[in-house]
């Protein structure tokens, strides 16, 4: 068995994204933190369960934490206490970048927003984005830019002679 036969440590497997999260808002730095969870809600990530619509993140007491990140409940689960399916999870992340982060918060319009969440190495990590909400012609602005870049790409579509 070569090494190419195994699999790469370092890749993720993702188990949810924010589609929406770079339509509405302006994506200024991303951090990777490791989320706190139970055993049944690892259980139910790893089935690839997850939805991250309405999340976001809060800097509290010194500590980031992640609110409205919906993980179902995990179906084969025995124990007799059933969580919070939206209960707010506590990020893991060193000490100096929650302390950045909490000071980027102060600015006035800054949030933090989930962009995904997956395994890596078997732990789950969350990709965090500091973030400024776009406002109505920032979101026309950019469709413009794509649909022009989309034109762009269709009329030179079999066009090279290389």
């Amino acid at each position: 068995m070569g090494k190419s036969d195994k699999k790469d440590p370092e890749a993720k497997q993702v188990v949810a994204t924010h589609r929406k999260a770079r339509h509405l808002y302006e994506i200024l730095e991303v951090f990777e933190a490791g989320l706190c969870l139970t055993g049944p809600e690892v259980k139910s990530l790893r089935e690839g369960r997850a939805s991250l619509d309405g999340c976001f993140g809060r800097h509290e007491n010194g500590e980031l934490f992640l609110f409205n990140f919906y993980i179902p409940p995990y179906k084969f689960n025995t124990a007799s206490d059933a969580l919070d399916p939206r209960r707010t999870r506590k990020l893991l992340m060193g000490r100096a970048q929650i302390d950045r982060i909490g000071r980027s918060l102060q600015t006035k319009g800054l949030t933090v927003v989930p962009l995904e969440v997956y395994f890596r190495r078997g732990w789950a990590k969350v990709a965090l984005a500091l973030a400024r909400g776009k406002k109505g012609p920032d979101r026309r602005e950019d469709l413009k830019k794509k649909a022009v870049a989309h034109e762009a790409a269709k009329s030179f579509k079999g066009k090279y002679r290389g």
